[in-house]
């Protein structure tokens, strides 16, 4: 549990260190982010094979493709987000992820889903429209978008670990990385975005791609091994409840009204489903 508690706290100080970007735009920043990412995860694999990592990564086959396509759309769309919109508004809608993988689970595997969790997903369907409303309001409809993706990314992600029975994550996020550098590169070519960007802009990207996203991925993974699924939900959610304060702090940056309401009402329904779900593991 201290593990996946570190974790968020991690994660957490990825929007402020976004914050500290000046010039790189989300698909350059994609890219040295997921260049940092690279060796740490590499080396943790290595080590924990106690040699090559290649049988660790040839295990999770075409699920763990899939599943690696899918943090491409999680990673750069919670970039664009939080250069786009304020970082509650972006890590409130992130938290929308467990929702979209039940609702993923239900249609693409047939998983049941609980009643209590059908009661949470629309409650949070009221707190994601309190959001996205206000978006529309303040022109920050295309961050409030690229949130919503990004949570649907790592639902995709999600859904092929289920879908293989993976329980080793971190293959597939090495994969996610190696994805996302490409498609970085390519899409920032598309468009004409430099990937030569000032090497503070490239530090704080490697930095942020090396500490906090891998740092975190790795914790994550060695807590989700006895910490059950209920109870990673709730205990993650130090990442959204902190990173919203990090930047009040340091930065001055405030939420709205229509952010903190609908955030509430997303956290409320991630609570309630989390609770629930730790009851029935406890009955079971």
């Amino acid at each position: 549990m201290a593990l996946v508690l570190v974790a968020g706290v991690l994660w957490s100080f990825q929007g402020l260190i976004i914050r500290q970007i000046a010039e790189a735009g989300s698909w350059a920043v994609l890219f040295w982010r997921s260049l940092g990412m690279v060796p740490v995860l590499l080396g943790f694999l290595v080590w924990r094979a106690g040699g090559s990592p290649w049988p660790a990564i040839r295990k999770v086959g075409l699920a763990g493709v899939l599943g690696g396509l899918g943090l491409i759309g999680a990673f750069g769309g919670a970039i664009y987000a939080i250069q786009a919109t304020s970082i509650a508004n972006a890590v409130f809608l992130f938290a929308a992820s467990p929702f979209l993988a039940a609702l993923l689970g239900w249609a693409v595997l047939r998983e049941r889903v609980a009643s209590q969790t059908w009661a949470a997903i629309a409650v949070a369907l009221v707190g994601i429209f309190v959001m996205v409303r206000e978006g529309l309001e303040g022109g920050a409809l295309a961050g409030n978008v690229a949130a919503l993706l990004s949570s649907l990314g790592f639902a995709l992600f999600t859904i092929t670990l289920r879908w293989r029975r993976l329980d080793d994550t971190l293959p597939v996020v090495l994969l996610g990385s190696l994805f996302s550098i490409v498609a970085g590169a390519l899409l920032a070519g598309q468009i004409g975005q430099p990937l030569a960007v000032p090497v503070t802009d490239a530090l704080w990207s490697m930095f942020m791609g090396a500490v906090t996203l891998s740092g975190g991925m790795i914790l994550y993974t060695l807590g989700s091994k006895v910490v059950p699924a209920a109870e990673l939900t709730l205990l993650s959610n130090t990442e959204v409840m902190l990173a919203p304060v990090w930047v009040w702090l340091l930065l001055g940056e405030t939420a709205s009204v229509g952010t903190l309401l609908g955030g509430a009402i997303l956290l409320m329904a991630m609570v309630f489903n989390g609770l629930s779900g730790a009851r029935r593991l406890a009955q079971a």
